[in-house]
């Protein structure tokens, strides 16, 4: 970190950073299973939300195995973008054999995860008062998400005079703007590898060290529940998409967005309700959320009630920022200056890796159960799809609340606004501040 505050133009070239970082992730994430469908690959849309994990588990080792100890992080971020980018480009042109199309989405993702670290650390380095300044900063990103979304839906779905959705556009407006991120990157300022000549374990990279001093039976159960609430996150990311289409929505990316504008409102309210509520009632006001978002779901399929469904794409803020942002304060609590970055890290592993991964195959699986060879679900069949996420954050929320005994320090809690993605670093350069997860 500098000595002396960053000029503004530094601040502007970071807000860039962080603005375009997230762009070129909400414009594929939130539409690549309704391109998928529209392609005859209905039955297969959960492999994006599989590999997208698989690429989560293993940016943290990349990042701290080569990325943090021999290369400055601005360069790394660049090359990574430049290549992704190619392979984004690359995709459409494959999309007639799976597997391959499959495959290309894989590289990209493990060229894009370890940039979520990344971005964290080439702003960090550049903050005097991270705690003030980087939540303007990274802020950028969600409106990022959000920007990308109404752009699919209000701009190229007019342009093209069809649902962009249902295009390869969103995923070459993905690689084009992974190219002028991975060039704008060579003009962001100097960011040395933070490990240079420091010893590489893989057991610190992997957060063993943290799961070993933060262990404590409450613990054990947040981490459970965490990891098991991500399982029926998949079914949101993956799925929503698809169930929009059905019940007649049009502008799918831009009603996502949705909840990420109810995410920065909610952020807002945070440090009021943490120091009421504390860790366990923020956590499980997390989880009933997510109960209440998929009975809505369910409920207004057979009629196609749009307030129920746009009203449970809103819950997103709670949903993400009452349960993933507060976990991730629950371990900034519970760690020691030694183990902090390994601990989010185990925290991002587990949830947005292990979990989303678990998640992925299991409401896959679910979904072409019901889906049974044909080309769309039958709303009425989106109602039994949506009663088992339900269901199960309804049992994973019963559990939490009986084992998770255990208290926090509630005062000075900084709360920063999250974005749409996990920053998968287990680095010590992710010990400045909290990561990224929605």
């Amino acid at each position: 970190m500098n000595g002396t505050a960053p000029p503004t133009a530094v601040k502007a070239r970071l807000s860039a950073m962080m603005f375009l970082e997230f762009f070129v992730w909400g414009a594929w994430y939130t539409t690549v299973a309704v391109y998928m469908a529209a392609e005859g690959l209905g039955d297969l849309t959960h492999w994006p939300y599989t590999v997208n994990p698989v690429a989560a588990i293993v940016a943290p080792f990349f990042l701290g195995l080569v990325a943090d100890r021999y290369f400055a992080a601005q360069k790394v971020f660049g090359v990574l973008h430049l290549v992704g980018g190619a392979l984004m480009l690359l995709a459409p042109s494959l999309i007639q054999n799976p597997t391959l199309f499959i495959l290309v989405l894989l590289g990209y993702n493990l060229c894009y995860m370890p940039t979520l670290g990344l971005s964290n650390t080439i702003a960090f380095e550049q903050l005097e008062d991270q705690e003030k300044e980087f939540p303007i900063i990274r802020v950028f990103g969600t409106v990022g998400w959000i920007v990308a979304g109404l752009a699919i839906s209000f701009i190229l779905s007019p342009v093209l005079g069809v649902t962009a959705e249902a295009t390869a556009w969103p995923l070459y407006l993905t690689g084009i703007g992974s190219l002028v991120l991975g060039v704008f990157s060579f003009t962001l300022p100097d960011t040395p590898p933070a490990a240079a000549g420091q010893p590489v374990s893989v057991r610190s990279i992997a957060g063993v060290d943290a799961f070993k001093q933060l262990g404590s039976r409450s613990f054990y159960v947040f981490l459970g529940a965490a990891l098991l609430l991500c399982i029926p996150l998949a079914a949101y990311y993956n799925f929503t998409q698809l169930f929009l289409e059905a019940t007649g929505f049009e502008n799918i990316a831009a009603t996502q967005s949705l909840g990420q504008v109810s995410e920065v409102l909610f952020m807002l309210l945070m440090p009021l309700l943490f120091v009421r509520w504390g860790v366990k009632w923020m956590l499980a006001a997390g989880m009933v959320a997510w109960v209440l978002r998929y009975a809505l779901f369910a409920l207004a399929a057979p009629e196609s009630v749009t307030w129920m469904i746009v009203g449970g794409i809103a819950l997103h803020g709670i949903c993400y920022d009452f349960f993933f942002v507060t976990g991730q304060i629950y371990v900034e609590k519970k760690s020691t200056p030694a183990v902090r970055g390994q601990a989010q890290g185990l925290f991002v592993l587990v949830t947005y890796g292990v979990g989303m991964l678990i998640g992925a195959q299991v409401a896959g699986a679910v979904y072409n159960g019901f889906l049974s060879g044909r080309e769309v679900l039958p709303l009425a069949e989106w109602t039994q799809f949506w009663w088992i996420p339900a269901g199960f954050a309804a049992i994973v929320l019963v559990l939490f609340v009986a084992f998770f005994h255990d208290r926090v320090d509630r005062s000075a809690v900084t709360v920063t606004p999250e974005g749409d993605a996990p920053d998968a670093s287990l680095t010590p350069a992710s010990e400045a501040g909290v990561p990224v997860v929605s």
